[in-house]
């Protein structure tokens, strides 16, 4: 494959690692699409499978393969991919998901009639689970709210999907790239940096066909742990200023804890979370269940997320 002489518009970066019996309908769902002044970026982070013979079998001169030598994770493969772009606009495909046809068309329609302020427009998405499809509903956030950090530190921009972001590539020249050390919130970290910059664009429509897959990193417990004290530590100047939203950083620690088995740990940090804002009861009736064992904590959890429908999206 050889890179396209005159820039494109649009770069779209697609990670990959031991997907090749998936990555080729991602591929095919971005050259579907009806805006077509794009380029492909394939990183291969060092697949073992036959990744790269799927890719060049497209032969298609938009397409750029990239293979890492070792493997790097979805971060650092995504950095590849953006150092590498030549566009204007960078987009990203995780390699097991799929593009709805007019996807980029309607997000370069809102590029063009918004405020050069606007620097990401995202969408929302189908989740598929086995045999069901459902509206997957992301947060909304406009630009008549203008710079969002305040809401981002406090997780509001948690479940904005990375594969429906369209954004400027200057951002990143302002942010920085991923966060390779990250275990896992590597998207909301980034989102966080931007909504200090940046204002977001939420299109109420879904875009994307999102496969819902067991094996994702967001079931690692230990990985949610390191991820949400790293982000504390990291903004912890900023986060302090609002003691509720402090208070609900001590509680998704304790939260994560307790759910790894670690009731005395989480204990620990329910008080401080209890302490930090004293108004939201919620951490202290964790604390309190949790004296009254795992699986007494476990069952309640279970019943307030069914409540509340709340549940783990990767």
């Amino acid at each position: 494959m050889t890179e396209v002489c005159e820039p494109s518009l649009v770069s779209v970066i697609i990670p990959t690692h031991n997907r090749a019996h998936l990555v080729g309908r991602a591929i095919q769902s971005v050259l579907d699409q009806s805006y077509q002044d794009l380029e492909i970026i394939v990183v291969d982070d060092a697949s073992t499978d036959n990744t790269e013979e799927v890719v060049r079998s497209f032969n298609d001169k938009r397409i750029k393969y990239i293979r890492h030598k070792k493997n790097k994770g979805a971060a650092a493969a995504r950095n590849t991919g953006i150092m590498a772009a030549r566009s204007e606009y960078i987009a990203f495909q995780d390699s097991d998901d799929e593009w709805l046809h007019e996807k980029l068309e309607k997000q370069m329609k809102i590029f063009k009639v918004s405020s050069p302020e606007v620097g990401v427009v995202y969408t929302d998405m189908w989740k598929i689970t086995a045999n069901k499809r459902l509206y997957f509903h992301s947060p909304n956030i406009m630009p008549k709210d203008k710079t969002i950090y305040e809401q981002a530190l406090d997780y509001k921009v948690r479940y904005i999907g990375i594969q429906t972001v369209l954004m400027k590539k200057e951002c990143f020249d302002k942010v920085g790239l991923f966060d390779e050390k990250l275990p896992r919130y590597i998207d909301l970290e980034l989102f966080i940096r931007l909504s200090k910059y940046f204002y977001f664009y939420h299109i109420k429509e879904p875009l994307l066909n999102y496969y819902d897959t067991k094996n994702c990193i967001s079931f690692n417990t230990m990985a949610l742990i390191t991820a949400r004290k790293t982000i504390l530590d990291k903004y912890f100047e900023d986060i302090k200023k609002n003691k509720r939203v402090l208070s609900n950083h001590y509680f998704g620690i304790g939260a994560s804890l307790c759910s790894n088995k670690e009731l005395k740990n989480g204990r620990h940090y329910f008080i401080k979370a209890t302490k930090a804002y004293p108004l939201n009861i919620i951490p202290l009736l964790a604390m309190l269940l949790t004296l009254s064992g795992q699986s007494v904590y476990d069952k309640s959890v279970r019943i307030y997320q069914r409540i509340k429908s709340i549940g783990l999206y990767c």
